[in-house]
């Protein structure tokens, strides 16, 4: 990152990506190493949870129908009922290890990507070795962070449902029910973006300042101010493209019966490195974001001050003091 600080602010929605990919492809070894060791494992263990998930739901739909169309109290009955319980409680354990392992591959593969770029901004030097001595010392905050997030989104699908199932109640049947439902339907979509725009911030808050958990939610909200705009924009972007190669495996792999086994694993390999790739660069952008919004506030972080504090992490954790970190005001 060639750029001084108080440039930053000026990345547009084309300067951000821009920079982000000049950022890979200038330290193109170390975040290869990053990929192969944990974002491949993540895109692997998503898509892998999509094919199988689609497999045992629709054994587990199957017998529910057979189930349906049995007389009860008949040896056939039972012995459909003791098949579907236990597909049940694998398709549950299957979901259930499915989310560890993405939870753990995602706080990893974030703690690495933002822990190398600032000690890219920092001018320091970074290794996979040094980079992986540091991972685990940084996911405990990003835990917290994520499960506030989590309730967070939580709360927030759930008052979506409530506002949704209150409109189907008042105007289910009139003529205004259709513009209300577009209407409903494009403020949860904004107020995803934003969220989710505040969860990603709020990681790389957690790895790089001493705020974590809620308080890493309220300083990524405010720095998020004034470059809105651009910000949702981009996360948009890349959420969107992220449903649509999730929406293209499924079609084209999971549920494409009629296509030969050659095509459908070339579907399928193309998916991986696409959302490998796109994986890698969300995180690379999150963190460009955050140097591009503290630069819009005028906080001009102190690269010695940052670079001291990374290196604690190679030694025993202590928290980022704001005072270091939380950046000085710079004068433009």
């Amino acid at each position: 990152m060639d750029r001084e600080q108080e440039e930053m602010q000026f990345l547009s929605f084309v300067g951000i990506p821009k920079e982000s990919c000049k950022v890979i492809f200038t330290w193109r070894k170390i975040f290869t190493q990053i990929t192969l060791a944990l974002i491949v494992p993540l895109a692997f263990v998503f898509l892998l949870h999509i094919e199988v998930s689609d497999v045992l739901f629709s054994k587990i739909i199957h017998n529910e129908i057979q189930l349906d169309e049995t007389r009860p109290e008949t040896p056939r009955y039972n012995r459909i009922s003791s098949v579907l319980s236990k597909e049940l409680a694998v398709y549950w354990l299957f979901q259930a290890l499915y989310f560890t392992a993405l939870l753990v591959f995602s706080l990893l593969s974030t703690s690495a990507v933002v822990y190398t770029i600032a000690c890219i901004y920092t001018g320091r030097e970074v290794t996979f070795g040094k980079v992986m001595s540091v991972v685990p010392k940084v996911w405990r905050r990003l835990m917290v962070t994520f499960l506030c997030i989590f309730v967070a989104m939580f709360v927030y699908n759930v008052v979506a449902l409530v506002i949704l199932v209150t409109c189907m109640i008042f105007v289910g049947d009139t003529n205004f029910a259709v513009p209300i439902f577009i209407l409903v339907g494009i403020a949860y979509l904004v107020g995803f973006v934003y969220m989710t725009m505040v969860w990603q911030l709020a990681s790389v808050v957690s790895v790089l300042e001493e705020d974590y958990g809620i308080k890493a939610m309220k300083k990524s909200k405010d720095l998020i101010k004034g470059k809105m705009g651009v910000s949702m924009i981009i996360f948009f972007v890349l959420n969107v493209s992220f449903y649509l190669i999730r929406i293209a495996f499924a079609r084209l792999v999971v549920r494409g019966r009629s296509a030969a086994t050659l095509g459908r694993s070339g579907y399928g390999a193309l998916c991986f490195l696409l959302l490998s790739i796109l994986m890698l660069f969300g995180l690379v952008v999150q963190t460009v974001i955050y140097f591009v919004c503290k630069s819009y506030h005028h906080e001009n972080i102190d690269k010695s001050a940052l670079s001291d504090h990374l290196e604690v992490y190679l030694g025993d954790y202590v928290p980022l003091k704001s005072k270091d970190v939380q950046l000085e005001q710079y004068d433009v």
